[in-house]
Parts: structure tokens; sequence; C-alpha cells
């Protein structure tokens, strides 16, 4: 085709979508029940956006936008439907599994976080993906046990002080 029938408006460039939180390959999707709201909320607040955008009178703005909300819905809809819903109740309540709380002695300072999923984790809030290192150390231990975190060479002795699952 000629570049005299080609609009210059047409040659936008394709919006960038910034990924969801990485979740290695062939992991389940495990989510809590309070990650699995958070989700859905997050979708609705996606929905309410993209009604704010068809409102905009500028196309290109409007079709700009509408594009990097569109792909974080994609992103959201794909993250959603390969979830799987974890319930505290359903976990051994004297063992560290998905969803615990859990209370550490980390080389003698207390710290506390909660084993949740990819896009539930945040470090600052005490919340930790289960796939994380420090997870996969104490996944599986009891009140009182040891066990060694090791990141490349330093290593970490760890102590569980408590176990409780939250709903």
């Amino acid at each position: 085709m000629s570049r005299a029938f080609v609009k210059e408006d047409d040659q936008e460039e394709a919006p960038f979508v910034p990924p969801r939180a990485a979740l290695p390959n062939s992991v389940v999707n495990y989510v809590t029940p309070n990650g699995m709201s958070q989700l859905y909320n997050e979708k609705d607040s996606l929905i309410d956006q993209r009604e704010k955008i068809q409102a905009l009178e500028d196309e290109k703005i409007r079709r700009h936008e509408l594009a990097i909300v569109n792909g974080k819905l994609t992103l959201l809809e794909q993250r959603i439907n390969s979830a799987r819903v974890i319930l505290p109740d359903d976990q051994p309540q004297n063992e560290i599994r998905f969803g615990a709380t859990v209370e550490l002695s980390i080389d003698n300072k207390i710290s506390t976080f909660q084993i949740v999923g990819a896009d539930e984790s945040n470090v600052k809030d005490g919340k930790i993906a289960f796939f994380s290192p420090i997870a996969k150390t104490i996944i599986g231990k009891k009140k009182n046990d040891k066990a060694v975190l090791k990141l490349g060479k330093e290593k970490r002795s760890i102590e569980i002080k408590q176990i409780s699952y939250l709903n």
C-alpha cells in the first residue's frame, strides 16, 4: 500500500503494559482468600477506570489509555482464572504451609511473615511469596524447629517461634 493512504496518526506505538508479579514457570498460582478478593477488587477498579476513559474526548489519548487498561485486564483475568484458593482451615495448624503467619527468629532477630501468593507478596507488609527462598526453607517446619537459610554464600539461622492461620 502506498504511504499516501496512511494517516500519520495511525503510526501510534503500542503502549507498554507492565507485567504482573512474577510466577515461576509450572508453579501453581496459589492465593489466599484475601488475595483472591484483592484480585477481584483490582478487576472492578480497572473496569471502572475503563468506563471513565471511554468518556475522554481526545481519541488518541482514549485509544492509548484503553489499550493499557485492556492489557492489564487481560493479564489480571489470566491470573484470576489460574488462581487456586487455599483456605487457612484446610492447612495443618501446627505446621508451616501456604497462608501461615509465622514468627521467626532470624539470627536472633524476631520477624513476622505471612506466606502468600505472588500477587499478594510485599515484604514491607510482611507478606512473602510461597516460592521465595525463606518460604521454601520454612515450609513444613513446626514450632521450635530450626532451619538454615542459604542466600549465596551467606547462611542465616532460623528458629520457628509461632505459627498461626488467620482467616
